[in-house]
């Protein structure tokens, strides 16, 4: 029985022959020392941003003698809690989709992040990486979905296998 013949190649679209090979992998460890320095650079933004809001609720408090929040501090918490929502989101998604691949933490400790064929992240692959890390692998009781990386043969954890991506060491 004669070999099947290759599959179709269409343009611009990356063929098997085009694909990186990926590195040794990162693993659980070094990637929660990676999450612990990232989790250092957003406090540093987030305490930014909780210190202004402070000083509005400072000033506004002042304008109101009422022991009841007004309507500008709730809308300037609900308006706090979004933006650190946004700052986080895009923090890892522009990073992880860059030609570098990886947040500061991740640069720091040399590892980056790839699809599974070695390609670079688009935008809206590590967007969906990072929700699918903030929303669905939190889910998984025991932290397994994060633990799966210390156990599974290419290191990954559950948000990695939903996104299609892995963790790779930088030579």
């Amino acid at each position: 029985m004669a070999n099947p013949p290759p599959p179709p190649a269409w343009p611009g679209q990356p063929q098997a022959t085009d694909a990186i090979a990926p590195g040794p992998y990162g693993g659980f460890w070094i990637r929660f020392v990676a999450y612990m320095i990232d989790g250092l650079v957003l406090s540093l933004a987030a305490a930014v941003m909780v210190a202004i809001f402070a000083a509005f609720v400072v000033l506004t408090g002042m304008e109101h003698d009422s022991e009841e929040p007004s309507l500008e501090i709730i809308l300037g918490a609900i308006l706090m809690i979004l933006a650190l929502i946004v700052v986080n989101w895009l923090y890892e998604a522009l990073m992880t989709s860059s030609p570098r691949g990886a947040t500061l933490g991740k640069m720091a400790i040399g590892v980056r992040i790839v699809r599974v064929d070695g390609a670079q992240l688009s935008f809206g692959r590590a967007t969906a990486r990072h929700f699918l890390k903030v929303m669905i692998t939190p889910l998984v009781p025991l932290a397994i979905g994060y633990l799966m990386a210390a156990f599974t043969a290419r290191k990954r954890a559950l948000h990695d296998v939903l996104a299609d991506t892995l963790v790779v060491r930088v030579p």
